[in-house]
């Protein structure tokens, strides 16, 4: 096939030159001469420009950009309009572990309103005191086994990692939004989901207490000291918790990844350092467990009979270990996101 130009013409366009060329076939079809364009009823050497001009405007203050994100995965758990858009089944599920966490409550108002028993059974069993308080927030069974974890889990899964695999990090750093922000925001947005179950359950159960039993200022001075620690035990394990899930959530580009390996982190090693105390009666690898590590603290902190034969200091190291490599890793995986996606 022969091609012919039909006009060649030079434009300035402010100061610089542009070449323009129309063509044309000579096969069988080609009989009208004219060259096919986008526009048809565009004239010949018609230019469109496009200028990128800088924002003249005032930007928003810092804490409103930072407020967008947290409000974006936070307020996404009860309507997905202009938030993150949670399954209902997440949703759910958080909802029956809510209320899972707050079950003792219940008991204490059935205690109140029939009494205790001669034997102080109801008491015993619901009542405030040191086992009682540190069940609510780290007692293995139903907490650490089922709720926990399992919640954690289903906050993490795509924090980050939906924004790697779909490119929306460049939608965040398009804006005056720098990688700080943005990871403290993440994290805030996490923290302040589990705390929302662990801690408020937590302060709940202590409150309602006092309040369905009558008690008074004595009742509050014994047992005060007894509830604040258990407060520091919970806010550890909101951090801890939330520093390993949202690791493992910016290392993957899939949201059942993340999910799973928290699991898999929380379960597995509790379970090999549970195999190997039993078999070689030493449980020097529970410092590789989270919820162990938490656990030793905890039981230290309330005055409880420790469960553990190796050195709190040794637990208490391995904590802090565990959030300092799982920031680490957060800020480092955050550095690499992209800002620009073409």
């Amino acid at each position: 096939m022969e091609v012919n130009i039909i006009s060649e013409k030079i434009i300035d366009l402010d100061g610089g030159q542009t070449r323009m060329e129309a063509a044309y076939g000579s096969d069988d079809g080609d009989e009208d001469l004219f060259a096919i364009t986008a526009k048809r009823e565009a004239s010949v050497g018609t230019i469109f420009e496009q200028n990128y001009r800088p924002w003249d405007g005032d930007f928003g203050p810092r804490w409103v950009r930072n407020y967008a994100i947290f409000r974006h995965h936070v307020f996404g758990l009860f309507t997905s309009k202009g938030h993150r858009n949670y399954n209902p089944f997440i949703r759910l599920t958080i909802l029956v572990i809510f209320i899972g966490a707050i079950s003792p409550i219940a008991m204490l108002f059935f205690s109140s309103l029939f009494g205790s028993g001669p034997d102080g059974f109801i008491d015993k069993m619901w009542g405030v005191n040191r086992s009682n308080l540190w069940g609510q927030v780290l007692g293995y069974f139903p907490r650490n086994l089922c709720y926990w974890p399992l919640l954690t889990a289903l906050v993490v899964g795509g924090m980050i990692s939906d924004d790697r695999r779909n490119g929306t990090s460049a939608i965040y750093f398009s804006r005056p939004v720098t990688r700080t922000d943005y990871t403290m925001m993440k994290y805030l947005s996490v923290a302040v989901v589990l705390g929302f179950v662990i801690i408020f359950s937590y302060m709940s159960y202590y409150t309602l207490a006092i309040v369905f039993k009558g008690e008074g200022w004595g009742f509050l001075i014994d047992t005060l000291p007894m509830f604040l620690a258990g407060l520091l035990c919970s806010i550890t394990l909101v951090i801890t918790y939330t520093s390993i899930g949202l690791a493992l959530s910016s290392i993957s580009q899939s949201r059942f990844f993340s999910a799973i390996a928290f699991l898999s982190i929380i379960y597995g090693t509790k379970l090999v350092a549970l195999l190997i105390d039993l078999q070689f009666d030493t449980s020097i690898l529970y410092i590789l467990s989270p919820y162990d590590c938490l656990a030793h603290f905890g039981q230290w902190m309330l005055g409880l009979e420790l469960n553990y034969s190796h050195s709190l200091s040794l637990s208490i190291v391995s904590l802090i270990l565990m959030n300092l490599v799982s920031i680490f890793i957060l800020i480092s995986r955050v550095s690499s996101l992209e800002v620009t996606r073409e």
